[in-house]
């Protein structure tokens, strides 16, 4: 039965550096994207899909063109998607060339009986279903999320540089970028690509690609997109966490402000989160100074800030 109202929330971020105007302009566009989708009796599914292609396609956040580079200088991405009617799920890890990474992760939940596939195979995958490679990748740039780097980077970059024996050169730290949205089913779906953090070895796996941690959606409890340090984020597997207690009833400002100070008090992470119940409650809320984020339910504008209370 066709009943609920749409809504659709996108993210670029959650870091130090404040949301500059030309992505707040590409968030909106995404936004209004995404909605459209939705409002015409699309599904959630491609409605977030489509919302995080084109900020891969935009260079303008560390996902798809503006990717992040490891420390050997290779653009390696993640990306999940998941829906939660069946609560089928789809992700990519360490895939590399292809501009929409999440775009194969959908591929992955429709096309195969697999969760996750990762590295060169992953990138084969994408190929033989003929996805747009990445080219003319631009400049890095200072994006939403940028950070100083910390000691522990520090020690990862001499730990790499110590195995190669060589030197190479530092870069900034961007924002992963999600989206979460209720279709007129009742559907939720959720989703993320990011191609990491600053000063990655090589092979490094964050929390985008996980299936509980970067990202959940299930119709029964609600959905959500992470971004942040995934390290700390695996480490409370925080995207199904607040889906729980939504589960029990607790609203999603109220679980999202629960388990993002348990991250604080238990890890000292960094995060933030779009969370969105089946009814088509949500709430934006991250322990970073900025989040690049917003959201849309059709009216007016889009809502497109990098502050959220």
């Amino acid at each position: 039965m066709i009943s609920s109202r749409p809504v659709i929330l996108a993210h670029g971020g959650a870091g130090s550096k404040r949301l500059t105007p030309a992505q707040a302009t590409c968030l909106a566009d995404a936004l209004v994207i995404g909605y459209a989708i939705l409002e015409q009796g699309g599904s959630a599914v491609i409605a977030v899909e489509c919302t995080i292609g084109l900020l891969e396609q935009s260079g303008l956040f560390n996902a798809g063109r503006g990717a992040n580079r490891q420390l050997d200088g290779v653009q390696r991405m993640d990306a999940s998607i998941m829906e939660g009617e069946r609560l089928e799920a789809g992700a990519v890890a360490s895939i590399e060339g292809i501009l929409h990474p999440i775009t194969a992760a959908r591929l992955v939940m429709e096309e195969t009986d697999h969760v996750l596939l990762v590295g060169p195979q992953a990138t084969t995958f994408a190929q033989h279903y003929q996805l747009a490679p990445l080219s003319g990748a631009r400049s890095p740039r200072r994006h939403a999320g940028r950070s100083p780097v910390s000691a522990a980077a520090a020690r990862t970059i001499a730990l790499y540089r110590a195995m190669l024996k060589s030197k190479r050169p530092q870069k900034d730290l961007h924002g992963t970028v999600g989206a979460v949205a209720l279709d007129h089913c009742g559907t939720v779906a959720a989703g993320a690509s990011t191609g990491g953090v600053d000063s990655m070895l090589p092979g490094r796996v964050g929390d985008s690609p996980l299936i509980g941690c970067g990202v959940y959606a299930d119709n029964q409890s609600g959905a959500v997109s992470m971004t942040g340090i995934g390290e700390g984020i695996i480490r409370l597997v925080m995207a199904k966490t607040i889906c729980d207690r939504l589960a029990r009833g607790t609203s999603p400002a109220v679980a999202a402000r629960q388990v993002l100070r348990l991250l604080l008090s238990r890890i000292s992470g960094s995060a933030g989160a779009l969370v969105l119940a089946p009814d088509g409650r949500f709430v934006i809320r991250h322990v970073t100074p900025h989040m690049a984020a917003g959201w849309w339910k059709g009216i007016g504008r889009p809502t497109v800030r990098d502050r959220f209370p």
